[in-house]
Parts: C-alpha cells; structure tokens; sequence
C-alpha cells in the first residue's frame, strides 16, 4: 500500500513537472520570462522627439544630446565617493538622498542619478564611470531652441515625477514628458515610441551579451514632426514690440482659424528651460508675482473689452430690430441712468450707427442697447437672447483650442444677474455698463482676436488652432475645419464693418495709417480698477485695439491689449497696425513708429507705487 502511495506521489509530480514545462512552452509568454529573470537586464532605448517647425517650414524646435548617470542600487559595489561627487558635482547629503529614492523605487531597476549631464560633463566622466560599477550613462536627447519666442505656445518638457508614472505606466522615472503648451497638448505625437534591448549576465553580474542574439530587442521610433500655424517672423517682431510692456496679442488668419501669432507679455527665452538650470530658472520667473513672465496673457487675462464690443452690441440690436444703420440718437456728452450722467469722450453730437462707431459713441450704444432690452416682454428674455448673441461668436466660454489651458472669459447670465439684485429686481439700466465693454464683461485677446475674426468672415469663424499638419497623417481634427456660424445674420455685418472701416480713415483710429492697407478696427480704452487699503481706486487704463485687414479680401485678424496702455491707439492700435503691415507687406515703412514701439516701454508705469501694504489685483477691471 505504500508503495502504490509513494509511487502515486511520484506520478502526479513528474505531471505537475510536465504540466509546467508544457505551460511555459506553450502559453507563457517570452516577454515575461524576461521581465522576472534576474539575469535578463531590460534597457531602454529613448526615441528623439518629433521636431516643430513654422506655417512656413521654418524649424522652431529640434533636440540636441543629453546624459543621464543612472545607477541600479543591488550592483552598486565599493565606491570613492569623494572622487565620485567630484566628477558629477554632487553635495553628499543630495547623493545619498537620490541613493535612497533610487532604493525605495527599485534595487534591481535603474533610477536616474544625475539627469542632464552637460557634454563637458559626460566627456569627463565618460573615461572613469567604468571604475564605478552600478552606474551607467543613457543617452537622451533634451529640446534645442531655434528661436528665442513663443515660448507659451510651444512649451516646455521635464522630468516625469511619480504622479506622473502612477497615471500612466507608459513612463518610467528619468524619461520627460510635455509639461505646457503644444509640448503637452501633442505629447502622444511628439514622444515616439521606445525601443528596448535585453542583456544577458552571468551569475557574477558580468554582462555576457545580447539575450538571443537579440531577437527580442527593438528600435525606437522617433516621434512625428509637426508643422504649426504660428508665423515665426510675425511671432519674433511682435514680441519685441511688446518689450517692457505687459499684455497679450493674438492674430488669427479668418478663413482657417490659424493662429498666426500669440503673444504674452512679459515673456521669456524657451532655452531657459532646458538642462539641469531648467528647475531654478522656473522658480526664479514664477516667483516673479510682478511682471508674471510664465503667466499666459494672451489665454489666461480677462479684462473688460471695452469699445470693440460696442461692434457686437450693434449687431445684436441690428438682428433683434431694435435699430437700423440710420437710427439715430443724441449724444450730451455722456447718458443719463436713474438721473445720474455717464460720461462721454465724442464731443456730443447727433450720431447715427456709423458715426456712433466712428467716433466711439458711448450714449449712441447706451440708447441702443436700451432699445434691444425693450423690444421684449421681460429683462430675462432680453439678456437670455443677449446672452445667446454674444456666446455664438466664442465669448464666455472656451473656445475649444489645441492648448491645454485657457479661460473662458465671461458673458454674464441672467442668473448671474439674479444672485447679484434678486431674481425679477432689475432691468437693463443695472448692466448697462455692458454696452459699452465694461460692466461685467470679460473676454481674453484670443476671444477677442476670434470674434474680429468671426466679424471679418461676415458671421462664421473656425475655432482657432495652432496645429497645421502632422507629418505622415492625412488630417487634423475635423473642428479645425468646421464653420461655427454666429446667431447674426451676414446682412448686418456689412454696416458694422463700413463703421469699423470709418473708426480708421477718420475716426478714433485715423492716425494709424498703413499705406495701402485698408484696414477696419475698433480701438478701447479699458477703465482699470483695483482695491488699495481697501478703497477701490482707478488705475491707468488699459489699451485695447482688434482690428483685421485688408477689408476687402481679411488675412489677418488681430486683437491686442496692452496693461496700463492708456488710450486704444497709443499703444495696442500702434503695434496692431505694424504688425499687419509686417505680415502683409514684410516691411514696415513707418520706420518712427517702429523705433518708437520698440524702445518706448510702461516700465515707469508698473512701477508705480500703489498701495504701502499688499493688496489683491482685480483681474476683470470691473
């Protein structure tokens, strides 16, 4: 009986045996012996990312080597330290505490010790890393800059750190990843794919080669290039415009939705986030809680927008009826609510749609914007149509850009209004302000940019983009293709425009002349408020102009806003007017102005003292 016992036992375990080995055989993957054999060494090998490049083919961001001292904790044998800090330049409490981040990760798997190795660097260590065994160089490459702009819009890369890794077990610490702007946004296309290579060692850890000769290894795959919508000329000379001035500008191409430029200022030089300098740059620009230079202007300010929305208010009434291109209305230097003046800067007068937009009317847009609200039984379904007119061309909502961030600016709802005076407690003398741009509206220079877009296009715009192509695919997403058609119809555009057109040749905007340019715009002259010990106090205005040209066949359409500007055509009406002359013309033949705009800046302006304890900036400027 035991002998049957034992001779049973023996059985069923020379079937376990063969089970096993059949198993493995059969339906046990290569890859997983690899990955748990401590002999196998899994290395991988980092693609170049795809390059960027212009609308018009110029290369804006390629890649350049970099070097990585990695170190594998378990075959980390005796070591001169001092020698060794030496060479990587290293403090000893830092090395030992990546010793021991690189432990708690993985003993048998390699943690970056020192990323970004300079080429001096390398070569110098290059000679004596043999001498110090558990570490090795990986060779990566790190963004090269062939530009010193657009840094908000191309981006930076870095590190992954272990939120990162957790989300997505693609990465692995050591490897970058897009942190901002088209970086980020196209990430997946600009990354490529790794290869990898499996070593053999022997049990003394000595390499002995390639695990099958290879058979398992692959190649990485760079990462697709992509062509992008910015015009690197009209990018460069813009953001020299904007030296020492705070602000945003956008210019969109009309019939595509292109993004020909984007501008936030102050700015900074990408390079000055690339290599081991890249983390101490970054803290030093965003402690900057002055000038902001990481702060996106031209996606992320939404300051009132002043006059060029009195353009949109003029549609609005132009469709709901409440006024025709001969409506008049008389202007006393300013309108009255509940009793109370409001100012005016025209000069008074009788004015009509034309000269009301000509000469920047306030009362003429006051008393249309009245007219609108009493063409309807109630204020809600007067501000709910508002509403409705004014979210079809973009304002109050993102827009749905290629770019990772933005703000939606702001159209105020009737339940806004509700929470603020009661629900059915006021009319629209409460928001007139709105009329005009103030008020409670906000809209950043890309919705600006947009809507001037959607008003040259006569009552459509595309969302704007910044991506153009992708090499080796056929297409981009179908929205950056799409017309969105505003709630105006194209008949009441042509008046506007006629207007915006008269604001140039003889109105607010006259003394911005390009020759040989006809060009229609709207300049703004925002109010600026803060609170100062708790007191609210007016600030320099801020300076606004959109504008889009030539009138008869747009290529560009334009906003800029410029802090503390003054007056609309004092500084953003300027820069807005060389810009469209470099772009359409490649010249620029007011050679004064130019010089004027380029040296002229609000340093003394910003450094205006404005309060003897901190104070919160209101950022709406209501």
């Amino acid at each position: 009986m035991s002998r049957f016992f034992y001779s049973l036992v023996i059985i069923i375990v020379g079937l376990l045996f063969i089970g096993k080995l059949v198993s493995l055989q059969l339906f046990y993957e290569e890859s997983n012996i690899v990955e748990s054999d401590p002999a196998i060494t899994k290395n991988y090998l980092y693609p170049e990312r795809g390059f960027i490049y212009d609308r018009n083919g110029n290369l804006l961001v390629g890649n350049q080597p970099a070097y990585d001292v990695m170190v594998t904790p378990r075959e980390v044998a005796s070591l001169d330290t001092l020698e060794f800090l030496k060479l990587l330049d290293l403090e000893k409490e830092e090395f030992i505490d990546k010793m021991a981040r690189a432990r708690r990760y993985s003993t048998r798997l390699p943690s970056v010790l020192v990323a970004n190795l300079s080429k001096e660097s390398y070569a110098a260590l290059q000679e004596k890393l043999r001498r110090f065994q558990g570490f090795f160089i990986r060779k990566k490459s790190l963004r090269d800059y062939y530009t010193t702009s657009a840094a908000h819009v191309l981006g930076y890369i870095s590190e992954v750190n272990a939120d990162d890794v957790r989300r997505n077990d693609y990465y692995i610490p050591g490897e970058n990843i897009g942190r901002t702007g088209l970086e980020r946004q196209y990430e997946q296309v600009l990354r490529g794919k790794k290869g990898v290579s499996y070593v053999q060692k022997d049990r003394f850890n000595r390499v002995i080669g390639p695990y099958k000769e290879g058979s398992l290894d692959s190649l990485p795959e760079m990462g697709k290039n992509i062509h992008i919508t910015i015009d690197k000329t009209l990018q460069e000379y813009g953001e020299r415009l904007m030296n020492g001035k705070r602000g945003g500008i956008v210019a969109i191409e009309p019939k595509t939705g292109e993004i020909l430029s984007m501008i936030s200022g102050p700015t900074y030089d990408p390079s000055l986030l690339v290599g081991r300098e890249r983390s101490a740059n970054y803290t030093a620009m965003y402690y900057d809680s002055l000038s902001r230079p990481t702060w996106d202007r031209s996606i992320l300010a939404q300051p009132s927008p002043g006059s060029p929305f009195k353009a949109l208010n003029a549609l609005v009434a132009l469709q709901e009826g409440a006024i025709n291109p001969r409506t008049i209305y008389t202007c006393d230097e300013g309108f009255y609510v509940a009793g109370v003046k409001r100012g005016c800067h025209c000069g008074g007068g009788v004015r009509d749609l034309n000269s009301g937009l000509l000469h920047s009317c306030n009362a003429y847009f006051a008393e249309s914007f009245r007219s609108f609200y009493r063409k309807f039984e109630t204020t809600t379904e007067a501000h709910d149509t508002w509403e409705a007119h004014m979210k079809s061309f973009g304002l109050g909502n993102f827009l749905g850009t290629d770019l990772p961030t933005g703000a939606p600016g702001r159209i105020p709802s009737t339940e806004f209004y509700d929470r603020a005076y009661g629900r059915n407690r006021w009319v629209s003398t409460f928001v007139i302000s709105n009329a005009i741009g103030q008020g409670e509206v906000a809209a950043t220079p890309l919705q600006l940019a947009n809507m001037t877009a959607a008003i040259a296009n006569r009552g459509h715009f595309i969302t704007p983009h910044l991506i153009k192509e992708v090499e080796g695919e056929n297409s981009i997403d179908y929205k950056f293709r799409e017309k969105r058609y505003t709630t105006i119809d194209e008949k009441h555009f042509d008046p506007v425009i006629k207007g915006m057109e008269a604001v140039y040749t003889s109105g607010t905007a006259r003394f911005l002349q390009v020759p040989g340019i006809r060009l229609a715009g709207k300049t703004g002259t925002v109010e600026n408020y803060t609170r100062i010990d708790g007191e609210k106090v007016q600030l320099t205005d801020h300076s606004v102009f959109v504008a889009f040209a030539p009138v008869e066949d747009p290529k560009i359409a334009i906003a800029v806003y410029i802090e503390h500007g003054y007056y609309g055509n004092r500084y953003a009406g300027h820069i807005a007017s060389l810009m469209i002359e470099k772009y359409l013309k490649g010249e620029i033949t007011r050679v004064d102005l130019e010089k004027r705009m380029l040296e002229k800046t609000l340093a003394k302006e910003y450094a205006k003292p404005t309060s003897k304890k901190p104070f919160e900036i209101n950022e709406y400027a209501w």
